[in-house]
């Protein structure tokens, strides 16, 4: 013979269960992956098309020596070098998140690239045209999708490893994306 608060803490868990697996559902709704896609490709198409400018002079920019010139005469060492890795940075990381791959890296490469674009630009004015309000745009908006995951409309969820999006990965991702922007900035005359 049982208890009744020993049938009760029983039953407990099993009633508890079904919300537990109905939650995650809910928050995953055609609108929450339909809003992540969106903000995924615009803002990874948009740093994708920086990097091109950077590697490739497309969109009007200053391709390798044109943007390594900005680099060096922002005080960083071998520009040209650096002009390679911020157009690869960009390109790969912004391409990484309009399609969803990788979503936790290609977030924190944005967010390291645009940590040291606003080190650069300074924090002299919030608005435009000398203030950061763009970059910083930008900085949240991959951070955010760092951290939330890509949605159901993306590449990762075809990949073990990132199919149900963590919270963890994220963090540590954008943690990474800090430190090494940080190192950059170290060595930055």
């Amino acid at each position: 013979m049982t208890s009744p608060s020993a049938t009760a803490t029983a039953t407990e868990p099993q009633a508890a269960a079904p919300a537990a697996q109905a939650r995650p559902a809910a928050l995953s709704t055609p609108g929450h992956d339909t809003g992540l896609l969106l903000l995924r490709l615009v803002l990874g198409l948009t740093m994708a098309g920086h990097g091109a400018q950077k590697l490739f002079g497309w969109f009007g920019g200053g391709g390798i020596s044109g943007t390594g010139q900005f680099f060096t005469a922002s005080g960083y060492p071998a520009g040209d070098a650096m002009a390679v890795l911020a157009g690869l940075t960009e390109t790969l990381g912004g391409l990484g998140l309009a399609a969803g791959l990788l979503t936790p890296l290609a977030g924190a490469a944005v967010v390291g690239t645009m940590v040291n674009a606003i080190a650069v630009h300074g924090t002299g004015a919030f608005f435009a045209p000398a203030g950061i309000e763009y970059e910083l745009l930008l900085t949240a908006g991959a951070a955010a999708l760092t951290l939330t995951g890509p949605g159901r409309y993306a590449v990762d969820g075809f990949l073990p490893v990132l199919r149900a999006h963590r919270l963890t990965h994220g963090a540590l991702a954008l943690a990474l994306g800090v430190v090494l922007a940080a190192v950059m900035l170290l060595v930055r005359n």
